[in-house]
């Protein structure tokens, strides 16, 4: 295999397992202050007009758990492009909802509680490129996952032509 291929194939097995440990952090770091977590959560549903104190902890336990699946489906060899298509939604999806936060729905700045207590991060434009740069390894994983190994199980691709 060429060097070339052996590199891509390492940039994606790091992106691959990178997506999964920020995933498995992040779902770690709200269970955390999941009581805190909960209640930014319901600050969000209430600005967007939802009965707050009905929905805040199906969604914050919601959010959880498809963080966690997401990290599962990245670890297992056979899910990993399920994975990465979770991951895009996830990301694309938090980062619209923080632009109709700030930009639609004019909400004060809030603390998302997106890394528990760890790192404090406000729903806004810098939440949003946050994102939507972690797409990038994202894509990544999506498009070469499969490509990286059907190249290593069939390297001859003469043989492939001729079959």
């Amino acid at each position: 295999m060429p060097l070339r291929s052996r590199i891509f194939r390492f940039a994606v097995q790091i992106c691959r397992f990178a997506l999964a440990a920020l995933f498995l952090f992040t779902a770690g770091a709200k269970l955390a202050i999941v009581k805190a977590f909960a209640a930014n959560v319901g600050e969000l549903l209430a600005a967007s007009g939802f009965n707050y104190a009905r929905w805040m902890w199906p969604v914050t336990i919601c959010v959880i758990l498809v963080e966690l699946i997401t990290a599962a489906l990245l670890l297992i060899p056979k899910t990993v492009r399920l994975g990465a298509l979770f991951a895009a939604a996830l990301l694309i999806g938090f980062a619209a909802y923080a632009l109709y936060y700030v930009y639609v729905l004019h909400g004060e700045p809030l603390e998302c509680g997106c890394f528990g207590g760890i790192l404090a991060s406000q729903l806004g434009l810098t939440t949003t490129l946050r994102n939507l740069a972690l797409l990038v390894p994202v894509l990544i994983v999506l498009f070469g996952y499969g490509r990286s190994s059907s190249e290593s199980a069939n390297p001859d691709p003469a043989a492939t032509a001729i079959a």
